[in-house]
C-alpha cells in the first residue's frame, strides 16, 4: 500500500491512479484510505458474505437451523 500525504492528494486528485489503496497521512498519522470503488464494492460484498455465513453457523449450532436448512436457497 501506497503512503501518501493529504496535502499530496490535494495537489494529484485530478490524476491519480488507484491500482491499490492508497493510505493517506495528515501531520504524520495515518487518517484515511483511498480506493477505488469496485475494490470497496468487492469489498463491502466480501464482509456482507462473511456475515451471513457467521450468522448461518451460530444458528446452527445454537439448534435453531440445520447446516442443511441455513444454505438452502
Amino acid at each position: 500500500m501506497r503512503t501518501e500525504t493529504l496535502s499530496y492528494v490535494k495537489e494529484h486528485a485530478n490524476h491519480l491512479e488507484l491500482d491499490n489503496p492508497l493510505l493517506i497521512t495528515q501531520n504524520g498519522k495515518a487518517r484515511f484510505v483511498l480506493q477505488n470503488v469496485e475494490d470497496y464494492e468487492y469489498l463491502q460484498e466480501s464482509l456482507s458474505l462473511l456475515k451471513l455465513l457467521s450468522l448461518s453457523n451460530k444458528l446452527a449450532k445454537d439448534g435453531l437451523l440445520t447446516i442443511e436448512q441455513a444454505f438452502t436457497e
